[in-house]
């Protein structure tokens, strides 16, 4: 018997395992494609974006992030898987501000390096980015 595996199958492999992707979103100010790497992590099947309340990691100042400001302005961008599998999504964002989700998705093993990152988890909670990631059906 042989069993077939399907780009679909592939896409939510590496959805599962990978970290590090590439974004590319519409710049907030100026509507031109804009390109970050960036990590993400698959939480209970949820796909989400997040970062320290400093931009470097740490207790550090806070920083202004263009990644965020453009996804606040222009939701939709292009989610690219590039570890295990070389692929390009369309994706939507949308911004996670209920206090108890944050929490709990701050909370979970999955996040435990941004947790060391920080005194409190508190700070996360209250001032990381957190975004969760929407993709059409169609494409997974």
């Amino acid at each position: 018997m042989y069993t077939t595996t399907t780009l679909s199958d592939k896409i939510k492999d590496a959805l599962s395992k990978d970290k590090l992707i590439d974004i590319i979103t519409t710049g907030a100010k100026t509507g031109l494609p804009r390109k970050t790497e960036i990590w993400f992590t698959n939480i209970g099947g949820r796909i989400i974006i997040c970062g320290t309340p400093a931009a470097k990691g740490g207790n550090g100042p806070r920083a202004r992030r263009d990644w965020l400001a453009n996804l606040s302005i222009h939701p939709e961008f292009i989610f690219c898987l590039k570890e295990s599998l070389n692929v390009q999504l369309p994706a939507r964002a949308v911004i996670i501000v209920d206090p108890e989700d944050r929490r709990r998705l701050m909370t979970a093993p999955e996040t435990q390096w941004y947790r060391e990152q920080v005194d409190s988890i508190e700070d996360l909670v209250e001032n990381s980015p957190i975004i969760e990631v929407f993709f059409d059906e169609h494409n997974l």
